[in-house]
């Protein structure tokens, strides 16, 4: 069900060459990109029309608003299951006490007397935000985008989520809930491109956001992609993965169990086993087909995802070669069941997010952690973060110099605007002090060096001010 790529005995390559060795999921997000334009630009020109139009062809229903109306949301959560609509407010709760702690504060540096720098941090103005409604629904996704952005000062949210047919075009009744239980009032029965192009270009219902975040398929992908430059994106998401660093100690019910669990979300999502245990592999082997043949989603998700080539048992000879090998995967999930698995976590560099020891699961930081699950996907771990109350803030430097503070530092600013061949940039500077700085050419007169006009930089043969 699961095919072995065995990396013992020889010493493992580096860089992009370990990196070829491992499974990965074919995901061309560039091919996408040309069949999403010509959607995103009747977008642009048709607006509210052209979604109405996509809805049909591509959610089998005619809608009469894109804008959900706000007593679908209170009936929503009124005929919301009382214990989904508990464990909704947990994870919220828990989302919010881990994201409320990310939240960063304004700092000064004196660099100098007289000299200060300020990094002010401002969230983003505007954000759309994206929950997948295609062969699951995730609520979870409605906590994770939105409150990383309440918790930044976004003043204006909207969430966008697929019309479905089955409940007359609205969204999800789950995803309005979610978003009822957030205070998010703006929501929109738009789906894949069609809602990334509305939260770009904006329609005549939709204002349009500086910025989009939230998983969803290639189109989604690809969508992100076309855009980038006239909005901010958080990631383009490609189908998730789920990595296992285990050895003797882990048990392989837990780890079938796992590699499963995120299996069962797309037929192209990714389950690797990394392990320097045969006898592991070989438990977890014999345990995927009980696991697999008790649950749902078996031959639509689960044995493709299992069978694929984005899907693998990875042996090494050690934890030590099994770290790197996960850090070249670079997985958007990572879990370590090892001996001392704290110790061994620490040691990782590249993931989205680590889940340590028997007892967290990867399906604990989906829904109620209080960390985020959306993370970087396709190894982008290794220079990416996942979704966080960063993802919505600015950092803006605020330069505060006063007429001594800039007179000492004067000569060094020219004399690099000179070596740059910037020489406005120097005399920005020196117009500043002009009259009694000027040199004996500019000034009509040579003046002492150690005068009130200032010492002579020697590069330029301007008199440099000085801060007394």
């Amino acid at each position: 069900m699961i095919s072995r790529i065995d990396l013992r005995g020889d010493a493992l390559p580096e860089g992009p060459a370990l990196r070829d060795l491992l499974p990965r999921a074919d995901f061309d997000v560039a091919a996408a990109l040309e069949k999403v334009r010509p959607i995103c630009e009747a977008v642009h020109h048709r607006g509210d029309a052209a979604l109405i139009d996509f809805a049909e062809k591509f959610d089998g229903v005619r809608l009469e608003s894109v804008r959900v109306p706000a007593r679908a949301l209170a009936d929503a959560l009124e005929q919301l299951d009382p214990a989904v609509r508990a464990a909704l407010e947990e994870s919220i709760r828990r989302a919010r006490l881990v994201h409320r702690e990310q939240r960063r504060t304004s700092h000064t540096t004196q660099v100098v007397p007289g000299g200060t720098v300020t990094e002010k941090w401002v969230p983003v103005e505007r954000v759309g935000l994206y929950a997948p409604g295609g062969r699951s629904v995730y609520p979870s996704s409605v906590i994770m985008n939105v409150v990383p952005a309440q918790e930044a000062g976004v003043e204006s949210i909207a969430l966008a989520s697929p019309a479905q047919a089955e409940f007359g075009g609205l969204p999800h009744p789950t995803i309005l809930a979610a978003c009822a239980l957030l205070g998010v009032d703006e929501v929109y029965a738009a789906g894949g491109a069609t809602a990334v192009a509305m939260f770009a270009h904006g329609t005549e219902s939709c204002a349009p956001a500086n910025m989009v975040t939230g998983p969803g398929n290639i189109w989604v992908a690809a969508a992100k992609r076309y855009f980038t430059g006239k909005i901010g994106i958080d990631a383009e998401a490609g189908p998730t993965e789920i990595a296992i660093l285990a050895d003797s100690t882990a048990d392989p019910v837990h780890v079938a169990a796992d590699l499963i669990s995120q299996a069962e979300h797309d037929p192209l999502a990714a389950a690797v086993l990394v392990t320097d245990s045969t006898e592991l592999a070989d438990a977890v082997e014999k345990e995927l087909e009980p696991q697999v043949a008790a649950t749902r989603h078996v031959d639509d998700r689960i044995v493709p995802a299992l069978k694929g080539r984005q899907s693998a048992i990875v042996l090494v000879d050690g934890i030590d070669e099994g770290l790197r090998v996960v850090d070249a995967y670079g997985a958007e999930h990572l879990e370590i069941q090892t001996a001392d698995a704290a110790a061994v976590a620490d040691r990782v560099k590249n993931a989205g997010a680590i889940f340590i020891g028997p007892w967290a699961p990867v399906s604990l930081g989906d829904y109620a952690a209080g960390s985020n699950h959306v993370l970087p996907t396709g190894g982008c771990a290794c220079h990416s973060s996942g979704l966080s109350v960063q993802s919505f803030l600015r950092g803006i430097h605020i330069v505060d110099y006063t007429k001594d503070a800039l007179a000492e530092v004067a000569h060094h600013v020219v004399t690099l605007a000179e070596a740059e061949d910037l020489p406005a940039h120097g005399a920005a500077i020196k117009a500043r002090f002009a009259g009694g700085e000027r040199d004996k050419h500019s000034a009509g007169g040579e003046r002492d060096k150690h005068s009130a006009g200032g010492e002579r930089d020697k590069h330029s043969g301007w008199k440099v001010p000085t801060s007394k």
